[in-house]
């Protein structure tokens, strides 16, 4: 007997690995200890499943296997045996096998308990079933668990999951009993759903907030492009002196990115050093794309080459970011380095910008072999987008026939993108045909979108086809055709200035359109 009590004392406060959790498990079969008292087993089963939330794991299979010996050997196993079975095969990522065992207790009659439910729930979200939350639901309220915090919380996570933000709302004010964590949930949830204003007007009524609160809707304002309330909100957080993590952090880099904010992006560069917070991937990623979108791209490439901890998206950041800034040959070292040295295997997103870099330098044929690779050598699909950027550099290049052919030969039909990018090749290079072939395409699919109209009658006006240009402006001043203005932002030594396409409210206007005329007279010479 004072065996067996040493050896459970060990086992509950002794054991911090699963390795030692096995030792103990040995010393107790070489001692005879199992068959004196089989319910230890449980208790092994509850430390083992306990250090799989802690403990680095590697082989989940070997793992699965030894608790699901270990529950099979226990006579009778009790509610408090399921649960940690139950518990182990969610946090190993076998939510299925969790849920088929939360079934056979209803058909053991052994009832649940406040524990069961949130295991169970837990495995319910991993296998994204609404189905299977609502049946949980129905059990919990059955069983009178529903005034559990953690049942109605998990409970609040698996619809947010499942897309059911409406029954978890309804859930949420059902329940007598909320957390932070209960509010976070649901923001969540109305973040994923796009309803940034209802998770805003919850987040307002929190009586204390977290990192994970101010985080989670950051995130949904950098992700719906609420720049200006996503900064607005960050600004807030630190004056409430909650210290943010990655993802407000990310999240706000990412807005000033989309805006412009330089000068912003860097004081939370600073703000990075100076508390020294770690720079993970994530931030990495934010920065680079901040400083790239923002005109600093050497900048970009240092902080890019001073980590070693890249990922994909960090090296699409910087593909992009080269891209943007015409620094084609550099891209495809750049991509050339991340494919054979860096070992990432690129997505859709890394041939958009590397394709959009060969056309804004003029790389025909490095374009035209990558694209041919992308499906064979890189096993990338080629979406509507691709070939966009593809019928974009042939435009610009002057090879109208052969973007003609390109589009012909598509799996899928052109879109306005496709369409969009031949045309403006056309307007460059004058070909008329073509040019109206295109706008076809273009009016068919998106008919209220006046860009194209403008862009054909440029073109009739160069050809000096007035009676055409004529008739494209009264279709394109018509009330079907909405005039979408290009608008683009830029900061000066502090201060922003917006530009919208024909306007003339900037007192430098006359300069500026002078200076606009130069180049766009030096760049339908370049061709």
């Amino acid at each position: 007997m004072e065996q067996f009590s040493k050896l459970i004392k060990t086992l509950k406060q002794n054991c911090k690995t699963i390795e030692q959790v096995h030792q103990v498990h040995a010393q107790a079969i070489t001692r005879g200890l199992i068959s004196f008292n089989p319910t230890f087993l449980g208790e092994i089963l509850h430390t083992f499943t306990s250090l799989l939330t802690t403990s680095p794991l590697s082989k989940p299979i070997n793992l699965i296997h030894y608790a699901t010996t270990l529950f099979n050997f226990i006579p009778c196993p009790s509610t408090f045996c399921f649960n940690n079975i139950i518990r182990a095969y969610t946090l190993l990522s076998f939510p299925e096998i969790a849920f088929t065992l939360f079934t056979k207790m209803a058909q053991l009659s052994i009832p649940p308990d406040t524990h069961t439910f949130p295991f169970a729930l837990k495995a319910c979200a991993q296998i994204n079933s609404l189905s299977l939350a609502k049946t949980l639901h129905s059990q919990a309220l059955k069983f009178g668990f529903l005034a559990d915090i953690f049942v109605c919380n998990n409970l609040i996570n698996v619809y947010c999951i499942g897309g059911d933000v409406h029954n978890a709302h309804n859930l949420f004010d059902e329940s007598s009993y909320r957390d932070i964590v209960s509010y976070n949930s649901l923001i969540d949830g109305f973040v994923k759903a796009g309803e940034t204003d209802k998770a805003k007007e919850l987040f307002d009524q929190m009586a204390r907030r977290d990192a994970v609160s101010w985080g989670t809707l950051l995130a949904g304002y950098a992700k719906m492009n609420q720049c200006k309330e996503a900064i607005e909100l960050f600004d807030q957080m630190l004056v409430s002196e909650v210290k943010p993590d990655d993802v407000p952090l990310a999240a706000a880099l990412s807005a000033c990115a989309q805006l412009g904010e330089l000068e912003k992006g860097k004081r939370i560069h600073d703000f990075i050093l100076q508390n020294r917070i770690r720079m993970s991937v994530f931030l990495l990623t934010g920065l680079v794309d901040l400083y790239a979108k923002c005109g600093c791209i050497e900048t970009a490439r240092v902080i890019f080459e001073s980590s070693r901890e890249k990922n994909l998206y960090t090296w699409n950041a910087m593909l992009v970011g080269l891209a943007m800034h015409g620094h084609g040959k550099l891209l495809l070292d750049y991509f050339t380095k991340m494919v054979d040295d860096g070992g990432v295997k690129p997505d859709r997103v890394t041939f958009l910008g590397v394709l959009t870099g060969c056309s804004h330098a003029g790389l025909v044929d490095e374009a035209r072999r990558l694209f041919a690779e992308m499906e064979c050598v890189y096993g990338v699909p080629k979406d509507r987008k691709h070939f966009g950027c593809m019928a974009d550099l042939l435009g610009r290049a002057g090879l109208i026939e052969e973007a003609v052919e390109m589009i012909d030969a598509m799996p899928m039909q052109g879109d306005v993108y496709v369409w969009g990018g031949l045309l403006g090749g056309c307007r460059m290079h004058g070909n008329i045909e073509i040019a109206e072939k295109a706008a076809e395409h273009v009016m068919a699919l998106k008919p209220e979108d006046g860009g194209v109209y403008s862009v054909l009658a440029n073109i009739y006006a160069n050809a000096e086809r007035w009676g055409d240009l004529v008739r494209v402006r009264r279709l394109r001043n018509s009330g079907m055709v909405k005039k979408n203005a290009g608008c683009s932002l830029i900061q000066l030594n502090g201060t922003r200035h917006e530009f919208v396409a024909g306007d003339d409210l900037h007192p430098l206007s006359n300069e500026i359109y002078s200076v606009l005329n130069v180049l766009e007279k030096h760049k339908v010479e370049a061709f």
